[in-house]
């Protein structure tokens, strides 16, 4: 059987171009639903902004790598889990939070924070831990990975996205709250179709080797999500603001690691069957922790 560091995942160009459109008009969605005056609610709180850096671009990354480090699986995986684990919240966590009665301002305001945040974060933290891990380290120099290339395009599908729907806001708050009431919702079935033009010219390679990364990726993902719950709770912070979190760590922004892998990686399998099968599996998590802590209250 082919090995997951050599099979590579077929995407043309025009499919490129598809799935860089949809994450920036997603994130574009998204910031039509962020003011101002969330980021300075939030700077009132340097606590809960402390709490959900610390949670997502500190400790996230650093137990990632001593799980891979743990486990050993195939470099190509383990760089996967790497790049998930370097981006920032996923798109739809505000709906899960909203759905799971946290705290649907921070998590706003922690999204649109973040966002700008891994600007810098995402490559840094990739790269770092990339670089540290040995049989991972190898893969890197093979693709030869530009860290200015990296910050480039994830300012191109994160940053200006988030700035003008910030302004479109700021200017035109009626026109974006009808145009973010469609947008917003249609985030997963986007999602949801990046991941089919992916892997629908590539599916005998995808039911092949899906198995590798299933444990994998369950697991990363509800370590991810009690990682913030722990942190939440030991910073003291109340049950609403524990479960938002919760749910900023554990959902994250995976279309976009899949665009990363894409445009720098050529599909290398591991790192995309890892990414994609993650975009699929928090939307379930998500969803389903959502459900159950909403009849908890607060």
């Amino acid at each position: 059987m082919q090995e997951l560091d050599s099979v590579k995942i077929n995407f043309d160009s025009g499919g490129l171009w598809v799935l860089n459109i949809a994450l920036a008009v997603v994130m574009f969605g998204v910031a039509l639903g962020i003011t101002l005056s969330d980021f300075k609610n939030l700077l009132k709180q340097p606590k809960l902004v402390f709490v959900g850096v610390l949670s997502q671009f500190i400790l996230l990354p650093f137990v990632t790598f001593l799980l891979v480090s743990f486990i050993k699986p195939q470099p190509s995986i383990a760089l996967g889990m790497m790049m998930v684990a370097a981006c920032p919240g996923g798109n739809i966590s505000n709906f899960m939070t909203h759905l799971a009665k946290g705290n649907t301002a921070l998590s706003i305001s922690l999204t649109a924070f973040a966002t700008f945040f891994a600007i810098v974060m995402t490559p840094f933290n990739f790269q770092f831990y990339g670089g540290l891990y040995q049989p991972t380290t190898q893969l890197l120099k093979e693709v030869a990975l530009n860290p200015l290339e990296l910050v480039k395009l994830v300012t191109l599908i994160l940053g200006i996205p988030l700035v003008l729907g910030m302004v479109l806001r700021h200017f035109k708050a009626q026109l974006a709250l009808k145009i973010s009431k469609i947008l917003r919702p249609l985030s997963i079935f986007i999602f949801a179709a990046i991941v089919v033009i992916a892997f629908s010219n590539n599916i005998d390679i995808f039911n092949s080797y899906i198995h590798h990364v299933l444990v994998i990726g369950i697991s990363h993902n509800i370590l991810a999500i009690l990682l913030g719950l722990a942190v939440a709770i030991l910073f003291k912070l109340s049950f609403k603001n524990r479960k938002t979190i919760a749910i900023e760590t554990g959902i994250q922004n995976s279309g976009l690691g899949l665009l990363l892998i894409f445009t720098f990686f050529n599909g290398l399998g591991g790192m995309a069957i890892l990414a994609a099968f993650w975009g699929i599996w928090h939307i379930i998590s998500g969803l389903t922790l959502a459900f159950y802590w909403s009849s908890k209250g607060n």
